[in-house]
């Protein structure tokens, strides 16, 4: 059984992450989805509802939700998981992405990274510009999921 890991802090998920998830679940039989606080940024949804989020757009029996903190190699570790799933939206993504790859498999040369690219509509959503987009008051509806939309319009509505 392949075990895969797809970190982040999906705050919130996108499109773009729904679209590698649901990708990566034609080539791996578990797929734990690790929600983590970036710390060098200030999250707009805590955790708990992150996580919300991912199990109403991804229903499958397949996929695990989970938060953690600290090292993905000792998470992966934890849960069985022998690849990382990582995205590339664009070649700026690929300098940072390579570096954390090249440090996990110096940590744990157990975990093999791959990286996916979403579908070609999706290379410009990320969770930064729709957060952006949002407290502008601009239209997300076909960034996110529904769930996640009602969500940003109601956070933006009371800030």
């Amino acid at each position: 059984m392949i075990t895969a890991i797809y970190a982040g802090s999906f705050d919130p998920i996108t499109r773009g992450h729904e679209d590698l998830i649901r990708r990566s679940l034609v080539f791996v039989d578990h797929l734990v989805i690790a929600v983590t606080t970036n710390v060098a940024k200030q999250p707009l949804f805590p955790v708990d509802e992150r996580m919300r989020f991912i199990q109403a757009c991804v229903r499958d029996t397949r996929v695990d939700v989970r938060q953690f903190d600290g090292l993905l190699v000792n998470f992966a570790r934890d849960v069985g998981a022998t690849l990382s799933i990582r995205g590339l939206r664009a070649v700026a993504d690929f300098e940072y992405e390579f570096q954390m790859a090249l440090m996990n498999r110096h940590l744990n040369p157990d975990l093999e990274t791959v990286f996916m690219m979403p579908r070609l509509d999706l290379t410009y959503v990320s969770s930064s510009l729709v957060r952006e987009v949002a407290r502008f008051g601009g239209e997300t509806k076909e960034l996110v999921n529904p769930v996640v939309h009602a969500a940003l319009r109601e956070r933006f509505r009371s800030a």
